[in-house]
């Protein structure tokens, strides 16, 4: 009688701790999934900035328009990955606006007119400003990618996440060209 008591208290245990595994797993995934919602925020903030920052600047940038082209294109490019959530295109396409946006200010510092203009002043700590925020919310995203990616190889947890098809996060990864140290000197040739 003890023995079977014994055998359905550990019973009971073992489903108790698989369903806690389950749940964190479970848990794991939306908070992914509300960390990948953050950086959409963030980056349909910065594109709705973007358009009233251009305006600013052809204002006084009358002969630059090919540096305000590519900085809206790259905008386009980053919409277009956002919306398809494939993570891979989303890091490259933001790569490269943020890229046109360090030309695009770098261009400015031509326009001591448009660098004195409080809108573009606004403007431009604003993008700043919501590019930080962006960095911040790749940093936490990738940080619970990471855990859950882990979490799903581990015993015992890969038991559970195999069985109930628990898959791994894609991580927002940066090319080489990203990671290197800016060359500002080439930003002011633009």
């Amino acid at each position: 009688m003890i023995v079977i008591a014994v055998l359905i208290a550990l019973f009971i245990a073992a489903i108790i701790y698989m369903v806690g595994i389950y749940n964190g797993l479970v848990g794991l995934r939306e908070t992914i999934k509300v960390a990948w919602a953050n950086i959409q925020v963030l980056l349909k903030q910065r594109h709705d900035e973007l358009p009233k920052l251009i305006e600013t600047c052809k204002q006084y940038m009358k002969f630059e328009q090919e540096t305000l082209e590519k900085v809206m294109k790259a905008r386009a490019s980053v919409n277009q990955a956002s919306s398809t959530g494939n993570i891979t295109a989303v890091g490259m396409a933001e790569q490269q606006l943020r890229s046109e946006i360090g030309r695009l200010f770098a261009v400015a510092e031509n326009y001591p007119q448009l660098k004195s203009d409080e809108s573009f002043k606004q403007l431009q700590n604003r993008i700043t400003t919501l590019e930080e925020s962006i960095a911040d919310r790749r940093e936490l995203y990738n940080d619970q990618v990471n855990l859950n990616n882990i979490r799903i190889k581990v015993f015992p947890d890969v038991l559970i996440a195999q069985r109930f098809g628990f898959t791994p996060a894609e991580l927002l990864k940066f090319s080489e060209e990203e990671i290197q140290d800016i060359n500002v000197a080439t930003l002011f040739k633009a």
